[in-house]
């Protein structure tokens, strides 16, 4: 039965934590071919094939799938012969290596090569052994040890044995000629995410001096290690958090972004639909994706002039988590720590953006004097709809210090009542002024509110307020607060 792939197309699926892994991160998995690695994620290969198929029972070999696959996901349809279907179905995997080989052949006979000087020296016998070299038994009965040889000839491949991973089917057909069949199934070891690249601008007008300009451009990062390669094929990416049926393992899907269908047109890059709950991204040319292979593919066209705007956090109370009611005077008593730097820009349509934009590593640069690009900072960004804010953390700012400290502390058990004060100063090293966000968590009770206090503040949640705060160049300034809990 001759047998011909006429299209083949894959949806990818991903679990990777964007910039987690890379080419060179993989590990092997245990007891897998060598070459095979643990790459998060997966995908539905679906194809169509060509199959001349006789009538009644048929044993159909495919040997062109993903060594990887999970052979429970495995589909089969004839569109020649719809009430054609497979009685049982067995996946072959125990691919050829020389060792398998050599357990195969114990016991038979095989030929053995050794380079001596210009000469070749065959030894011809029973394999009695292949653990630590080669031990042979000739047809006078003697025994020869080998541990240095150039060459072994065996008779023939033995049975069981693969090239190639291959489904083997037991195919009851009505109809006899060539078949039509679609094949689909899901494989291990494929994973995409997105990364961003940023070209950061200061402003050099306006009210504000954390005005900033962003340009962005996106791209696709596509890893294949699933032990099979795909030419020419129709590339989809799914977005979304799809829920799979497999406890030991944690799946979380990509979210994409939009381009409009103009431009994706023009490009023949992806183009967005939606999808269920989830996003669709199909790419408008066929792609190859090789086995043991990480392509680049870009996202969406490059986007200039995003406003954003830039944000100094001091944070210091963050690493103080709430349990409970608190007591404790020590807990969070006195903390320095460094002033945050990120950068905020609005994903809106007025903002140059309004795409919902997957997850992923972004990594920032600014332009020198000198035309070079430096980088300044990178981040990963969760998966982030349309209209929403995008929060990128840079590092800690050199020339900005911040110190936090108890000033005093009650505790009045039989009235349930505490109240607590601190100082918290910045000093600005800078020769321009700074504005500075104090982040503030009352993690020691659920029930607080804000006694006496020299800087207004916003209530944020359940847990935070901020103070908004002008640090002058080369000065300092402090912010004193008290918080009352009762319960």
């Amino acid at each position: 039965m001759s047998h011909a792939k006429s299209s083949e197309a894959i949806t990818i699926y991903s679990s990777a934590q964007p910039g987690s892994i890379s080419p060179n991160t993989y590990r092997p998995i245990p007891g897998q071919h060598r070459g095979y690695y643990n790459v998060p994620g997966y995908a539905v290969v679906k194809s169509t094939q060509s199959h001349n198929i006789k009538k009644g029972l048929n044993q159909l070999e495919v040997n062109d799938v993903a060594a990887l696959l999970d052979p429970t996901t495995v589909s089969f349809r004839s569109l020649t012969d719809p009430e054609a279907h497979v009685l049982e179905q067995n996946y072959q995997f125990d691919l050829v290596s020389q060792q398998k080989l050599l357990q195969r052949y114990l016991g038979k006979i095989i030929t053995v090569e050794q380079v001596q000087g210009n000469d070749i020296n065959r030894i011809k016998g029973e394999l009695i052994s292949a653990s630590g070299g080669l031990v042979l038994q000739d047809s006078s009965g003697n025994v020869h040890s080998i541990s240095n040889y150039s060459n072994i000839k065996f008779p023939q491949l033995p049975g069981g044995l693969r090239t190639k991973p291959t489904l083997v089917w037991d195919l009851n057909a009505t109809k006899p000629g060539k078949h039509e069949i679609e094949l689909s199934y899901q494989t291990e070891g494929m994973t995409w995410w997105s990364d961003y690249n940023v070209i950061y601008s200061e402003e050099s007008s306006g009210n504000s001096n954390n005005a900033c300009k962003l340009d962005l451009s996106a791209w696709v990062s596509i890893i294949n290690q699933s032990g099979a390669s795909f030419e020419d094929a129709k590339l989809k990416l799914i977005a979304g958090d799809v829920n799979r049926a497999q406890p030991e393992h944690e799946r979380i899907v990509v979210t994409g972004s939009r381009v409009k269908a103009d431009a994706m047109y023009e490009h023949q890059g992806f183009e967005e639909k939606s999808f269920f709950e989830y996003h669709l991204y199909t790419l408008g040319r066929p792609a190859t994706l090789p086995d043991n292979s990480t392509k680049q593919l870009e996202l969406f066209p490059s986007v200039n002039s995003i406003s954003c705007n830039k944000e100094l956090v001091f944070d210091a109370s963050s690493q103080y988590g709430y349990g409970g009611l608190n007591t404790n005077q020590n807990y969070g008593r006195n903390t320095q720590g460094d002033v945050n730097v990120y950068l905020r820009f609005n994903n809106s349509e007025d903002n140059n953006m309004g795409m919902p934009l997957p997850a992923g590593r972004i990594r920032v640069n600014q332009k020198d004097s000198d035309g070079s690009l430096e980088f300044i900072g990178e981040d990963i960004i969760d998966h982030t709809p349309k209209d929403e804010d995008v929060l990128i953390k840079m590092g800690n700012a050199f020339d900005i210090k911040g110190e936090r400290k108890q000033t005093d502390y009650r505790v009045d058990t039989k009235a349930r009542t505490m109240s607590e004060s601190f100082e918290i100063t910045l000093k600005n090293h800078k020769p321009e002024d700074a504005t500075v966000v104090i982040r503030e968590t009352l993690y020691r009770w659920s029930e607080w509110e804000i006694g006496r206090k020299s800087h207004d503040y916003t209530k944020q949640d359940a847990r935070h307020i901020h103070f908004d705060v002008e640090v002058p160049a080369n000065g300092e300034v402090t912010v004193t607060y008290t918080a009352n809990y009762s319960w």
